[in-house]
């Protein structure tokens, strides 16, 4: 075997992302909870495997789908622009099991309301540092932005909690068990705009094909918060609709009635079961290299690129996660 040529693009996803089954596979690569497990000397094999190829040094030996498997590890551990490392609990691998356990103990626990406040304030406290690892160089978060979006997404998740639970009182119990996933939607249409208020005040960089910058764009932006709070709303609907109803007639038998303790294992599992797969497939909703057209840009951007590039009809944007 000769040595692994230096043309291979680890700067993309080795799938193609046009298309939803590309972008399904490198999520469910992304995602990948076995990537927890990896020791720090594993992390830094890989980061310097990563380094090396783009300095333009392969390892003696190095095979293409040892590349970009070091490239995928690397990516599931280390910011982006900083390259610093990510909190464990911050990283997009820890997805799944961190909250297949928030959500379970949500729904199983949304009777009292010192529960239901003690799950929504727990949920809002892990994505609020998983918005803070993932967050973006371009538009870094202030520690104030950081701080008003968690207190106002909190605020939000809890008060739509209490006040549906309030409603639901008179109504069949598995009604009652919906509530926790219209305090998450509600949370994160809160939630996400707040931690990328400075990309709706400054824009967001948009390129053309090649990926040259053209400009910033508060349009794109609006754009990308949108298709990301889909993303995230769609993602929990398996997880916080699934279970309610299957625990909801397990309940009911005889089984689970004389073993009680079995209802919280057994809710997280069934949610962590949904997660598996909900999370890397409503992260493939929209390709992650959103596209706008140029018609749709703001005036002033929309003559610049049309003064500077007559041609161009579409433009290219990070829509984040």
């Amino acid at each position: 075997m000769g040595e692994l040529p230096l043309d291979i693009n680890i700067q993309e996803p080795r799938w193609d992302q046009s298309t939803f089954l590309g972008r399904a596979r490198h999520f469910f690569t992304v995602t990948d909870p076995r990537n927890l497990l990896l020791s720090g000397a594993q992390l830094e094999a890989s980061r310097n495997i990563v380094q090396n190829y783009r300095a333009g040094v392969v390892m003696p030996g190095l095979t293409e789908d040892q590349l970009w498997r070091a490239k995928y590890v690397y990516d599931s551990a280390f910011h982006p622009d900083t390259g610093e490392k990510v909190v464990l609990i911050g990283r997009m691998s820890a997805q799944v099991p961190m909250n297949m356990t928030i959500t379970g103990c949500m729904l199983t626990f949304y009777r009292k309301t010192p529960t239901v406040v003690f799950w929504q304030w727990v949920n809002q406290s892990f994505n609020a540092i998983v918005n803070y690892s993932n967050r973006s160089g371009d538009a870094p978060i202030t520690v104030g932005q950081l701080g008003t979006a968690y207190v106002s997404a909190t605020t939000g998740a809890v008060a739509t909690a209490l006040g549906l639970k309030s409603l639901t009182k008179h109504l069949p119990p598995l009604v009652g068990r919906f509530v926790p996933f219209a305090a998450v939607a509600a949370a994160n249409c809160i939630n996400i705009p707040l931690m990328r208020q400075r990309e709706l005040q400054v824009g967001i960089p948009v390129t053309n094909e090649e990926g040259q910058r053209l400009g910033h764009s508060v349009s794109a932006a609006k754009q990308g918060i949108f298709q990301v709070v889909i993303s995230r709303i769609c993602m929990a609907i398996p997880a916080m609709a699934i279970p309610p109803v299957i625990m909801d007639t397990l309940e009911k038998k005889d089984f689970l009635k004389r073993r009680p303790w079995l209802g919280a294992p057994l809710q997280v599992g069934l949610v962590g079961f949904c997660l598996v797969f909900a999370t890397p497939l409503c992260c493939a909703l929209f390709p992650q290299k959103s596209s706008i057209r140029v018609s749709r840009l703001e005036p002033e951007l929309r003559a610049q690129i049309r003064e500077q590039n007559p041609s161009i009809e579409v433009v290219y944007y990070n829509k984040g996660l």
